[in-house]
């Protein structure tokens, strides 16, 4: 007997709490029977693979993929973003902007949106802000760090004098900045102890950072920040903040604050196990899997809500927890 599930049965798990993120390719996602599936096809059979939408945040369709028009519709009653992007995950196709098919919805919650402007067009207050979310940024590597055991295992400890000493370092830098360009050029030495950390743990020896780098390292990097963005960018429209109201990367990206949200969880989760898995040699599957894991398993998603409706509300009048 078909059950007719209505958009707020699909809703019932909230958008922090959801568990899943889908990268497809090489198949075609429908409606059916009033589920969302993706068709594989094989010589010899075609497969159908159920999606839970109601706990699902983020759909990356890849290389030779399609979507009906009734799989969108049921998606967005989900409020599930879907992305389309190249093999891999990376890029998604704006170039280097972030862009998402969002479900379109007048009902999402105010409160966070009114908070963010009623502080960002106040220089001193966006800088705040933008340290604030860098503070966090290393508790959280502390917190993961310190209670990973297979990080740990993997010889990536926060108690390493090496870790210690750059996050002491960058903590007490990140108030003195005078400004966001300061900040940047800050956060940038920091990130830079943390790759040559991860290369020398990992037995990676010398590390460049490159974008369009072909090493294993700077791909998985690559690919696991975009798994990041999507993260990122559900935060975002669930709360209703428009990516263009950045705190830290430049005002003239409009997906800039998404990289900054992003920035949040990347170190302490993608960057380690890019270099770990990069050294492995695994698949990109694999390292895919991986990342989901340890999104799911360090609430990377539920931390992102917090920090950024903290910030939201940290100007404006306190509201319920909506989402």
């Amino acid at each position: 007997m078909k059950q007719n599930l209505t958009s707020s049965d699909l809703k019932t798990i909230l958008h922090s709490k959801r568990a899943n993120v889908f990268y497809l390719e090489k198949c075609r996602v429908m409606q059916k029977n009033g589920r969302i599936v993706y068709l594989t096809e094989t010589e010899k059979e075609n497969l159908y693979w159920n999606i839970p939408i109601a706990n699902t945040t983020v759909i990356l369709l890849g290389t030779g993929t399609s979507i009906t028009q009734a799989a969108m519709r049921l998606l967005a009653s989900a409020g599930v973003l879907v992305g389309f992007c190249g093999g891999g995950s990376t890029p998604l196709f704006a170039g280097s902007e972030i862009e998402w098919l969002n479900p379109q919805s007048e009902y999402r919650p105010t409160v966070y949106v009114q908070g963010w402007l009623s502080f960002w067009f106040d220089e001193a207050k966006r800088l705040e802000a933008a340290k604030a979310f860098q503070q966090e940024r290393c508790q959280f590597l502390r917190t993961v760090w310190g209670k990973d055991r297979e990080l740990q295992d993997e010889l990536f400890d926060c108690d390493d004098l090496e870790i210690k000493q750059a996050l002491k370092t960058y903590e007490k830098e990140i108030p003195k900045a005078g400004n966001v360009t300061e900040l940047l050029t800050k956060e940038a030495a920091f990130t830079k102890k943390l790759y040559k950390y991860a290369a020398k743990q990992s037995d990676w020896g010398e590390f460049t950072r490159r974008q369009q780098g072909d090493d294993k390292a700077n791909v998985f990097l690559n690919h696991g920040n975009y798994l990041a963005y999507g993260l990122a960018a559900c935060t975002l429209w669930v709360l209703g903040i428009p990516h263009g109201f950045a705190v830290m990367h430049g005002k003239t990206r409009r997906g800039a604050l998404v990289f900054d949200v992003a920035d949040l969880i990347k170190d302490a989760i993608v960057l380690p196990w890019a270099f770990i898995c990069a050294e492995r040699n695994t698949t990109d599957q694999e390292f895919r899997q991986v990342c989901l894991q340890k999104f799911t398993e360090h609430k990377a998603l539920d931390f992102m809500f917090s920090q950024v409706k903290e910030c939201s509300t940290m100007f404006a009048r306190s509201g319920g927890d909506v989402v």
